[in-house]
């Protein structure tokens, strides 16, 4: 944030305070890009250009057209009805971003089936709960990944899957589920699998898609997503043909999509970074799908390079680990154009590099949450390099924005904090089976309330300050982390940094910074204090700053707060264990 973007928050004795004109905008008044469903909308597509690609995975030698996918996902869709699944059931997928993640995407819309999203590192515990929460009937899953066994783990939450024909599953515990299927050809007891299903769906006759595609509609939930449920149980977000379809549409148009690009997703598909930013934008302008099935540096790199991509997406930590990695010198990424880099707080040194380095002169910036469908505020590719680097940019057409401040419930004018809110197509249609939750975070106007803090400026540009939650009050004064965490990256030597606060008896609470240092670079903690006073008030200056190798990050990658709030609190309460008992020792040496 620099002094000359953004104002103070003063306000005049005489000059009316200014709110963003979009707060006051009418979103039904606006034109949506597309009122089909999703099967009818690949359709058309296909219908334009059936020959050119839709998805890649390069590592795999995997090349899909946008006909072949529309085949592919017309058998599957087939072959779930073979198997007793009818519209408004709920599939859920548990799994990498394997190919026929996108198959069963396409194939369960096509037929008004709730595709149920689930983060692929959950372990027993998370899949019960969402198993029932969801009234999940059909479960598809691959053998396993990383440290789970994800059949092992259906063996012992569901033992009655070897005991029961397939498809007529009968267990106590889950009394929707009827149907396992697994992502691959391989033979398990119990389970359905997808090329059997494939197979079976081409010998079926296509009658049966087109007597359901008539009674289906764009405003019926088609996909699924359980928030991360850092602060009580997870929800189901449910989100529509029409907010999913539209919102991909206005992303790829701030990006300057078309059908010559090739975009890379690292990704993971279970989170709307992959499946809206990634698939819906990708599909609502043509272009192709070149797909990394689980984040690695160097492969993204390989891909960059091998398919000539010319967008490329991340979140923060994932920039920094292909910018850093040792052979990123190698690779020609001459042909990068633009992408997006969200999914957390963005460091503007970070967007400048990738810029710079990367070759990503058209690099966006976003920011949303899965309720609205994600996306609703982004930078264009021809905004200002200054607005690009240091903001979220403006909000999307067709919504209406409101900054709201969280004690008085006020509009905030530029340069005042308030909670970002949101009206449009895009907000969710609730949360499942949690109407009193769907009516605390959308008020009785339609706006959806997001728990986020921020800042706009009177160009309509805005910046994130971090969740209402995150912010740290120390001595009554309001400390918002991200503007620290920037600061920080422009240290020398600084890799990354997360700020959080930690308790305190006598300022309540107190800044703590966790710093990654850079290869050839010995930082000190009185250093990087000193940094902070010299160029930031100094209550923002951290008490204790903590160098680590690794944050504890989710799937996709965001920094899980929470867990470095109870590292902090841990660490500093320590710590003061360790200073007082040198001062005691200090004390008796005097003596």
């Amino acid at each position: 944030m620099t002094e000359n973007t953004f104002s103070s928050g003063a306000t005049s004795d005489v000059a009316p305070k200014m709110i963003d004109a979009s707060a006051f905008f009418d979103p039904s008044d606006y034109p949506l890009h597309t009122e089909m469903t999703l099967g009818d909308y690949f359709r058309s597509q296909v219908a334009v250009d059936p020959d050119h690609e839709f998805i890649v995975y390069p590592d795999r030698g995997l090349r899909w057209t946008y006909h072949d996918f529309d085949v592919r996902t017309d058998n599957l869709a087939k072959g779930l009805l073979s198997i007793g699944m009818r519209p408004g059931d709920h599939l859920g997928v548990w799994a990498r971003n394997v190919p026929d993640w996108l198959t069963l995407m396409f194939a369960t819309a096509k037929v008004g089936i709730v595709l149920v999203t689930m983060n692929p590192a959950y372990k027993s515990h998370e899949l019960d709960y969402v198993l029932k929460q969801s009234d999940m009937s059909t479960l598809c899953i691959i053998d396993a990944w990383r440290d789970v066994d994800y059949v092992k783990i259906i063996r012992e939450l569901i033992p009655e899957a070897k005991l029961y024909e397939r498809g007529h599953l009968e267990t106590a515990q889950y009394p929707y589920l009827k149907n396992l299927l697994f992502l691959g050809p391989e033979k398990h007891r119990g389970f359905y699998s997808a090329p059997e299903l494939i197979l079976l769906g081409s010998h079926l006759d296509d009658q049966l898609l087109e007597d359901i595609r008539v009674d289906l509609t764009n405003n019926d939930v088609i996909n699924m997503q359980y928030t991360s449920g850092t602060t009580g149980f997870p929800k189901g977000v449910m989100l529509t043909h029409r907010n999913i379809l539209n919102n991909g549409f206005f992303i790829g148009e701030r990006q300057r999509l078309s059908a010559i690009d090739r975009v890379v997703i690292p990704v993971p598909l279970f989170h709307c970074f992959g499946c809206v930013l990634g698939v819906m934008a990708i599909l609502t302008h043509r272009a192709t799908l070149v797909m990394v099935e689980e984040f690695d540096a160097l492969q993204v790199l390989q891909a960059i390079e091998s398919e000539h991509a010319t967008a490329n997406y991340g979140v923060p930590t994932m920039f920094i680990s292909v910018l850093n990695h040792p052979r990123f010198k190698e690779f020609d990424l001459s042909s990068l154009r633009t992408g997006i880099i969200a999914g957390a707080a963005v460091p503007p040194e970070v967007i400048r590099e990738a810029m710079e380095l990367m070759n990503m002169t058209e690099m966006t910036n976003c920011y949303g949450l899965t309720e609205a469908s994600p996306v609703y505020i982004q930078t264009a590719w021809d905004d200002p390099l200054e607005y690009r680097i240091n903001t979220v940019g403006r909000p999307h057409d067709a919504v209406s924005v409101r900054l709201i401040d969280p004690t008085t419930k006020e509009l905030c004018g530029p340069g005042e904090v308030g909670e970002l809110c949101v009206k449009g197509y895009n907000v969710m249609k609730g949360y499942y089976k949690m109407p009193e939750a769907t009516k605390e975070t959308i008020d009785s106007e339609g706006y959806l309330h997001s728990g986020d803090l921020g800042i706009y400026d009177e160009n309509g540009y805005y910046i994130v300050t971090g969740r209402i939650k995150d912010m740290i009050i120390r001595g009554g004064e309001n400390i918002y982390p991200l503007e620290i965490e920037n600061f920080l990256l422009q240290v020398p030597g600084v890799l990354d940094a997360q700020v959080v606060g930690a308790p305190d008896d006598h300022y309540g609470e107190i800044v703590v910074a966790f710093v990654k240092t850079r290869e050839g670079f010995e930082l000190t903690e009185t250093g990087i204090r000193e940094a902070v006073i010299q160029k930031m008030a100094r209550y923002k200056a951290p008490r204790y700053v903590f160098f680590v190798d690794e944050y504890p990050e989710t799937l996709s990658k965001k920094v899980k707060k929470y867990l470095l709030r109870e590292t902090a609190a841990e660490l500093v309460e320590k710590r003061r264990a360790e200073e007082a008992e040198a001062e005691a020792r200090k004390l008796e040496d005097q003596d």
